[in-house]
């Protein structure tokens, strides 16, 4: 049985909509605290050296993006 996909958004449709509607309805405030979270999740779940390898991955592009400019 095929699957009728004509009236079916992608995922990537459905996510820019999504992402649009929150925009619309949540302020500057609500994305700092969402960032917040997110930084503190982060911090719980990871040590020193998965910081100081990020670090390092954006100094160099950094340094790749300086070359090129």
């Amino acid at each position: 049985m095929a699957e009728n996909n004509e009236n079916k958004m992608s995922r990537e449709e459905a996510g820019r909509k999504g992402g649009e509607a929150t925009a619309r309805t949540h302020d500057k405030e609500f994305y700092q605290e969402i960032g917040r979270k997110g930084g503190e999740a982060t911090a719980e779940s990871h040590d020193k050296e998965f910081y100081q390898e990020i670090g390092e991955k954006g100094g160099e592009a950094r340094a790749r993006q300086r070359q090129n400019n």
